[in-house]
């Protein structure tokens, strides 16, 4: 979900070119407290006085596989109308807030996570006018039944819209055929059939359930005491609802056979996606794979696929590989885009590519590239406040270690051909892909 702000007033042009600028030490040890909230909420805090800003984000189990297939879109509709209107105030009001003191809201959502962060100046003016806003969108949203209708009407207009992309299409349809009736396989924007029937009862029941604090989790960091966060972690749940638990989900059921599906599509370019449930937040194959998707498609330039696909053979501009740990196994992805009567051959090259790397593993020097790329850049990627806070949401929600990143490039480190090669053979089964291609020509019988 791609957020737009605007500032209104140069206060808050002022106040966000601050924000941009807060950076944590490179190098610095990451000290995460953290404790339950009297709502029962989960807290994270890391506390940083270099700049002054603050930087919050409380996140939920209420992401798309929450809905059901007659609701499906209803999760993502929920949270997107939280900020519509809350305790009696307008978006335009709580836009208005938000810009006067230079404060920046905005909502993230996945198959597992929903939720909301907010960054702000630490003083005291800004801080505590910002922190109402997100207090009161989380925890009184009005849902007004004219924003409502209006968002149904977008919502649809996209779907619509999506129907025609072959991107979309095949998004949908790699999910669908991973997942069969799983959670994870519904589309997270949901269907055009059930969007049109939401109502608002719906929102309001979804909003009852799942929007609890014993379910949250509140990642906070910056320029504020442990006490001060205390206070704004019991501000931003203390009213979220009391129930404990949610329905339990069915397991991802691994693939009992290979599937290949030709959607057809007049795009110039077929669009090309192969893969299975992956891992699970917490495997402990998880750097063994990932280090060895860098060499496989996770790392551009150095990948075999690209290579292999591009570089090689001048296939496709692009083709990469990537897993998403989720709660329960998330998906491996093998995608790219080729010319219609190129795609068979791009297809083929790519499953001969992942088959010989499942058998055989990276090379010794392939794996001490991607482990030097991976160990050199990994303080980029912990070097700023907003980069932060995601991390500390991911190691809340799926109970990570709170060393998880003080560990990260030790793990790398231990990571070897023979590891990877282990991991990939447990995990990614070249004779039970699901293949999706859409806009490819149907293939030629034999």
């Amino acid at each position: 979900m791609v957020i737009k702000f605007s500032c209104f007033w140069l206060r808050g042009m002022c106040a966000l070119a601050v924000l941009g600028m807060v950076a944590l030490p490179a190098q610095a040890g990451v000290n995460i407290q953290t404790w339950k909230a009297k709502s029962g909420a989960k807290v994270l805090f890391v506390e940083n006085h270099d700049l002054p800003m603050l930087d919050v984000a409380v996140q939920l189990d209420a992401g798309s596989r929450r809905d059901s297939p007659e609701r499906a879109g209803r999760a993502a509709l929920v949270l997107g109308m939280l900020q519509l209107g809350a305790a009696g105030l307008s978006e335009e009001t709580i836009a208005k807030r938000l810009a006067d003191v230079g404060a920046q809201m905005g909502p993230s959502f996945d198959r597992d996570r929903a939720g909301y962060s907010l960054r702000t100046l630490s003083s005291i003016r800004e801080r505590t006018q910002a922190l109402d806003i997100l207090a009161k969108v989380l925890q009184s949203p009005d849902f007004p039944e004219m924003v409502l209708q209006r968002e149904k009407t977008r919502t649809l207009a996209a779907l619509r819209e999506a129907e025609t992309k072959p991107a979309a299409i095949a998004d949908k349809a790699f999910y669908k055929a991973v997942y069969g009736e799983h959670p994870y396989g519904l589309p997270s924007d949901g269907e055009i059939a059930t969007v049109g029937k939401l109502k608002r009862d719906d929102l309001v029941r979804f909003y009852d359930i799942h929007y609890g604090a014993a379910r949250a989790v509140v990642s906070i960091i910056g320029d504020v005491s442990r006490g001060e966060a205390e206070t704004i972690a019991d501000q931003l749940t203390g009213q979220l609802s009391d129930h404990e638990a949610c329905e339990e989900l069915p397991k991802v059921a691994p693939l009992a056979n290979a599937e290949v599906l030709r959607i057809s599509h007049p795009a110039t370019q077929a669009h090309i996606a192969i893969g299975a449930p992956g891992i699970a937040r917490g495997d402990p194959d998880y750097f063994s794979l990932y280090v060895g998707n860098y060499v496989l498609g996770g790392g551009g330039f150095d990948s075999r696929i690209l290579n292999e696909i591009r570089q090689k053979r001048g296939l496709a501009y692009s083709a990469y590989s990537y897993f998403i740990p989720l709660q329960q196994p998330g998906p491996f992805e093998l995608g790219m885009q080729t010319k219609k009567q190129d795609a068979d051959v791009a297809l083929k090259v790519a499953q001969e590519t992942l088959s010989r790397f499942i058998q055989s593993g990276p090379t010794e020097s392939e794996l001490k590239q991607a482990k030097n790329n991976i160990i050199l850049g990994f303080p980029l990627r912990i070097d700023s406040n907003r980069k932060l806070l995601e991390y500390l949401g991911v190691i809340g929600f799926y109970n990570l270690p709170l060393t998880y990143l003080s560990d990260f490039t030790h793990q790398v480190d231990k990571v070897s051909v023979r590891s990877i090669q282990a991991a990939f053979k447990r995990h990614v089964h070249p004779d039970k892909l699901v293949t999706v291609m859409v806009g490819a020509p149907e293939a030629t019988a034999k």
